[in-house]
């Protein structure tokens, strides 16, 4: 039988880095159990190498990692929006330590292309890669604004943030304009 992509994937990030392991190996017999519904949960046993494998079925999770679905938009607007979509329950220092490796653990993708392409051109493909993906963001950021814009200027379906502000304050000064009216009522009605 196979690994788990996702195994492999992070058994791969810690066999390149040493300290990730290190970091890991105090942990090991400890499992992990990572929910992101609607995906099957990934349940992983921390090994005594610090590397991972499959949890057995039965086995109660030392820690549980729950990603929450605005997790993949969250992650285009940084590290920090993406941490508040997490959510994360169970052994507070084995906690501390998957929050360090997410943090700090980087999969260095010109290395791996390199053992395939060469560095040269390895180099050439993450720069390349690395200018797609800050168009992509660009262009999306872009095509939010236009869309905002139009909505606003155009289309009249979104209102701008000083006149929204303009008709709270306007809404509050004709509440209490009503309650001075009803008090200024009720008083002439307990003269008459």
């Amino acid at each position: 039988m196979l690994p788990h992509p996702g195994i492999y994937a992070l058994n791969h990030l810690l066999g390149a880095e040493a300290w990730a392991r290190d970091k890991l190996k105090p942990y090991a017999g400890q499992c992990v159990e990572f929910r992101s519904p609607p995906l099957p949960a990934l349940r992983l046993d921390i090994l005594d190498s610090g590397l991972l494998r499959a949890a057995v079925e039965d086995a109660a999770p030392t820690l549980v990692v729950s990603i929450g679905p605005a997790a993949l938009p969250a992650s285009l607007r940084g590290e920090d929006a993406l941490m508040r979509e997490i959510g994360i329950e169970g052994n507070a220092d084995l906690a501390g330590t998957v929050q360090y490796l997410f943090r700090h653990l980087r999969w260095d993708i010109a290395e791996d292309l390199s053992r395939v392409f060469g560095d040269v051109l390895a180099q050439r493909m993450v720069t390349e890669g690395r200018r797609f993906a800050a168009w992509n963001r660009e262009t999306a950021e872009k095509l939010a604004q236009n869309f905002a814009e139009y909505w606003i200027e155009e289309q009249p379906l979104l209102a701008r943030p000083g006149e929204v502000r303009q008709f709270l304050a306007d809404a509050d000064q004709l509440r209490d304009d009503l309650a001075r009216l009803e008090k200024r009522i009720e008083t002439l009605t307990r003269k008459a």
